[in-house]
C-alpha cells in the first residue's frame, strides 16, 4: 500500500455523512437480525431470505467501514467507488424487500398463537429492518453523480439503474420457476432467452465496472454499455408484446384468473408477475438509455 503522507487512519470513513449512514446501517443490521434471532423467529424460504439480507449486509458494511477507516482499500484491486455505489445500491433493494416480507408474514396483531412477547420482538424488528433501508437509501442520495461531476460509473444514474435492473430480473426468475409454464411455447421461451440473456450482460457491466478492468477492454467500454442498452431495450418490447399475448390472450392462454387455481401455485399469477415486472425493466432500460447519453465517469475511482 502506498503511504499518502497522512494519517494511517481515516477519521473521515465515520464522520462524514456517509460514514455516520452506514454506521447506521451496521447498528439498524445487527439489531434487527439480532432481534429476529433472539426471539422475533423466521421459518421458510420467506424468513430464510430475509436473515440472509440483513447478515449478509451487515458483514459487507463492516467490511467496508473497516477498509476506508484504515484505508487498506487501496490495496484491493477493485474499483473502490464503483464497488460501494453498487453494494449501496444493491442492499438498498434487498433491504426494502426484507422490510416488507417480514411483517407481511411474521407480524400480526394479536398474540396468539405465538405469544406477545414473540410479538413485540417481530414488531421490533420489522421497524429496525425499515430503518435500515433508510439508511442504505440515504448512502445512495449521498454518492450519487451530480449533474457534471466526473465519477465512477455505478455512482450514476445509468450505473445504479443496472443494478435495479439485474435486481428486477431476478424477480422475474423467481416466478418463471414457479410453475409459469413458459416451455408451452416457443414464444414464450423467447422472452425468458430475452430476460437472460440482457441479465447476464448486465452483471457483466457491472462486474468490470466494480474489478476496474474496464480500461483493459479493446472496444470503447462506454460507448458499447450505450450500445448494449438500446439492444436491451429493444428485446424488452418484443417481451413485453409476445409474453402478455402468449399468457392472457384466450387464444393461448387465459385473460382472467382460473378460478379453480390454487392460492400460491397458480401458473397465472406467476405470469402475472413475469409480465408486471417486464414493464418495470422496460421503462428501467429505457430511462438507463435516455441517462447514458450525458454521464461522464472514469473507470478506476
Amino acid at each position: 500500500m502506498e503511504s499518502t503522507g497522512g494519517p494511517y487512519l481515516n477519521t473521515a470513513a465515520v464522520t462524514s455523512p456517509v460514514g455516520i449512514a452506514r454506521l447506521l446501517q451496521m447498528t439498524f443490521g445487527c439489531t434487527t437480525f439480532s432481534l429476529v434471532a433472539h426471539q422475533g423467529g423466521f421459518s421458510a424460504a420467506y424468513g430464510t431470505f430475509c436473515m440472509f439480507v440483513w447478515t449478509f449486509c451487515f458483514a459487507i458494511t463492516v467490511f467496508i467501514i473497516t477498509c476506508e477507516f484504515t484505508r487498506l482499500h487501496s490495496c484491493l484491486s477493485i474499483s473502490w467507488g464503483n464497488f460501494t455505489a453498487a453494494f449501496a445500491m444493491l442492499a438498498t433493494l434487498m433491504s426494502v424487500t426484507a422490510a416488507v416480507i417480514y411483517p407481511l408474514y411474521f407480524v400480526q396483531l394479536g398474540c396468539y398463537p405465538i405469544g406477545c412477547e414473540v410479538r413485540d420482538f417481530r414488531i421490533a424488528a420489522s421497524v429496525f429492518a425499515g430503518l435500515l433501508f433508510v439508511t442504505y437509501a440515504a448512502e445512495v442520495f449521498l454518492t450519487r453523480a451530480k449533474p457534471g461531476q466526473v465519477t465512477s460509473y455505478m455512482a450514476t444514474i445509468s450505473g445504479l439503474l443496472k443494478i435495479v435492473q439485474a435486481f428486477v430480473a431476478c424477480i422475474i426468475f423467481g416466478a418463471l420457476v414457479n410453475d409459469s409454464q413458459y416451455s408451452k411455447y416457443v414464444a414464450t421461451q423467447w422472452c425468458v432467452a430475452v430476460y437472460s440473456f440482457c441479465f447476464v450482460v448486465t452483471v457483466v457491466v457491472v462486474a468490470f465496472s466494480v474489478t476496474g478492468k474496464t480500461a483493459l477492454l479493446w472496444f470503447p467500454f462506454e460507448r458499447s454499455v450505450v450500445v448494449y442498452t438500446l439492444g436491451a431495450v429493444l428485446l424488452y418490447v418484443s417481451a413485453a408484446v409476445i409474453w402478455p399475448v402468449f399468457c392472457f390472450d384466450s387464444k393461448y392462454g387465459s385473460p382472467r384468473r382460473p378460478s379453480l387455481c390454487a392460492k400460491g401455485k397458480c401458473p397465472w399469477d406467476s405470469q402475472l408477475v413475469i409480465a408486471i415486472f417486464t414493464y418495470v425493466n422496460l421503462l428501467l432500460y429505457v430511462v438507463d438509455l435516455a441517462y447514458s447519453q450525458r454521464i461522464r465517469f472514469v473507470s478506476h475511482l
